[in-house]
């Protein structure tokens, strides 16, 4: 579906010069002289890429037409992780290079989302926060009083993260996925 240039939201995913792209941000530019233009923050689906690109406003643009599948992860495979539709009870191999990063933060049950285009995967959208539980934490370091000290701690996925002195094994902790870092005990 095409759409004029000027009707586009951030979020919107479309397709410009061949690549599907999710618009991050846009601005509308007016100058004294001269034609408008549209200034846009796109981020490339498939590579991860940001870029920034400029356009005039008299040009249409397609519209892609994206898929999230609310999905539910059961577990790993060698390379794959099995997803499994939490409405049609479909299961579903993603490969590891479609998850980048978000690997580390996996964990049987979870609820995520998975986003599809005609059929394609391009990736995953986990929950802003995620409980889990500490398997392992290294000792705190006697008279290591200064403001913010924080110990390595290894969760349930095998993630490492920074945590307080004061949180042991065994506690659960939830952690940020958008950054990785401990956001509070649970």
């Amino acid at each position: 579906m095409n759409i004029n240039i000027n009707d586009i939201k951030n979020g919107m995913t479309i397709i410009i010069d061949g690549k599907l792209c999710l618009i991050e941000e846009f601005q509308h530019v007016k100058p004294g002289k001269g034609s408008a233009f549209m200034k846009m923050k796109l981020r490339n689906l498939r590579t991860g890429a940001l870029v920034e690109e400029t356009y005039n406003t008299n040009i249409k643009i397609e519209r892609a037409r994206v898929d999230h599948l609310p999905m539910q992860y059961l577990y790993s495979m060698g390379d794959s992780y099995v997803f499994m539709n939490n409405e049609t009870y479909e299961q579903l191999e993603v490969p590891a290079s479609k998850l980048g990063d978000q690997i580390k933060f996996l964990k049987e049950g979870l609820e995520i989302t998975i986003t599809m285009y005609e059929g394609e995967i391009i990736g995953i959208t986990l929950p802003e926060k995620v409980e889990y539980e500490i398997i392992e934490t290294t000792e705190a370091v006697k008279g290591n009083t200064t403001n913010n000290a924080q110990k390595d701690a290894k969760i349930e996925t095998g993630y490492i993260v920074k945590v307080p002195l004061f949180i042991n094994q065994g506690e659960k902790i939830i952690i940020s996925t958008s950054d990785g870092k401990y956001a509070g005990r649970a």
